[in-house]
């Protein structure tokens, strides 16, 4: 029988729009068509179809039992098989398959539903998806908005569709169908009800793979990048460093006169980028990370694992910390290493110190920034102060509870023996 006229241009369209092969569309319709053909109770569960390639013609076989005792769907008699057999002998319960006459089907096919039909071809497209981009994540692709809904959007690849989920933009950016877009392949999710192929333009592996295509050196191996930290759309920093003496592995990001690191700004819709020379010692490092901020000390915490404590003179405090502390976020994160910010005291103002040492009494004695405060007013701003007073003028001092006094006290003396000041013989 010839190819459906309904079907045909449904497989040319297929074929040419979607990106899936002819032999993938006659597959999926055969197996359609099956699956319509099968409710049909003259037919048994032997039941096949098969399109040819070359003409689009439709053969239906059904494999039936030889018996001249039984008849009805399933049965064909001994002579009838005959002649389904070349002329030869077929024994009593032998099963034969016998090609139909495919007008049988003309109603089934007419009738098999295109949404069937659709949803396994949506099936071959997704196995030709996931076939094709699973070997590609991290590689930019370049495609246009073919639609924005619930701020997820949606990118024509060739034609693939992508998903550029609202958590993987960039958040000052806005989209309209037909812009052009450029992300990376974040991951294929071969589960998901959508498009399996995710998008990420906010995703720090977005900006090493602009880095690679703009910076030869990167793509050569001659630099390498070793970390990256993004508040997406506003700033990044990005950790590089070299073993080859002879290359600045920070200029040759930045490029001639700034072109290279410039036109990875405009990709990022002016996301601001700080390139910063990694360094083994962590405290060269971390004072990379922090500038243009200049730092008074920066010390690792002897007793808090991947802490560092830096000191930054008052003028400097705000630079070091950044704008809603972007600055020192991005730089632990950059790092790996938790950063503490504080403002040097010795050129710091009669409140800024009171305040530090507020702090200070806190964290030492465990209680809360109230009792720090009620001591530091009552005079008492640091520990060996409080061990040089005698208990019960401290706690008339203090007008603190006298079970949490006396604790305080305590504690102080017992801090002050172990570092050798008041008190200590």
């Amino acid at each position: 029988m010839a190819m459906n006229n309904v079907l045909l241009p449904l497989i040319q369209h297929i074929e040419s729009e979607r990106g899936v092969s002819r032999d993938t569309v006659l597959t999926a319709i055969e197996m359609a068509i099956q699956q319509a053909a099968k409710k049909n109770r003259d037919v048994t569960n032997d039941f096949r179809v098969s399109i040819d390639r070359k003409d689009l013609s439709i053969h239906v076989f059904d494999t039936l039992v030889a018996s001249d005792e039984d008849s009805g769907p399933g049965f064909i008699s001994l002579a009838q098989a005959k002649r389904f057999n070349h002329g030869n002998p077929v024994k009593e319960g032998a099963t034969i398959e016998i090609e139909m006459p495919a007008s049988r089907l003309g109603r089934i096919a007419a009738q098999t539903s295109r949404q069937v039909i659709m949803q396994k071809i949506r099936e071959a497209e997704r196995s030709n998806t996931l076939s094709e981009y699973t070997d590609r994540v991290g590689d930019i692709v370049s495609g246009t908005v073919s639609a924005v809904s619930h701020r997820d959007t949606y990118v024509m690849v060739g034609k693939t569709e992508m998903v550029l989920p609202a958590k993987e933009r960039i958040p000052t950016e806005d989209y309209q169908v037909g812009d052009s877009i450029r992300a990376i392949i974040l991951r294929v999710d071969k589960d998901a009800k959508g498009p399996s192929v995710v998008l990420s333009r906010a995703s720090g592996k977005f900006l090493e793979a602009l880095f690679h295509l703009e910076v030869s050196e990167i793509a050569d191996g001659v630099v390498e990048i070793m970390s990256v930290s993004r508040d997406p759309g506003y700033r990044a920093k990005i950790a590089v460093r070299t073993a080859n003496e002879n290359v600045d592995p920070v200029g040759a990001c930045v490029g001639q006169r700034g072109s290279r690191v410039r036109s990875i700004v405009n990709e990022l819709s002016g996301e601001k980028i700080d390139i910063v020379r990694w360094n083994e010692d962590i405290c060269q490092y971390v004072a990379a990370a922090l500038s243009p901020a200049k730092l008074e000390s920066i010390e690792v915490d002897p007793a808090q694992p991947n802490t560092v404590h830096v000191v930054a003179a008052p003028e400097q405090y705000s630079l070091a910390i950044g704008k809603r502390g972007q600055n020192v976020r991005l730089t632990t994160k950059l790092t790996g290493w938790h950063v503490e910010i504080r403002k040097s005291m010795a050129t710091a103002s009669f409140e800024d110190q009171k305040a530090e040492a507020i702090r200070v009494l806190a964290d030492t004695f465990s209680v809360s920034m109230a009792v720090a405060t009620q001591m530091a007013d009552a005079g008492y701003l640091t520990i060996d102060g409080i061990a040089e007073e005698d208990e019960v003028s401290f706690i008339a001092a203090t007008g603190l509870d006298e079970v949490a006094a006396k604790g305080i006290y305590a504690a102080a003396k017992a801090v002050a023996e172990l570092t050798g000041g008041a008190g200590a013989e």
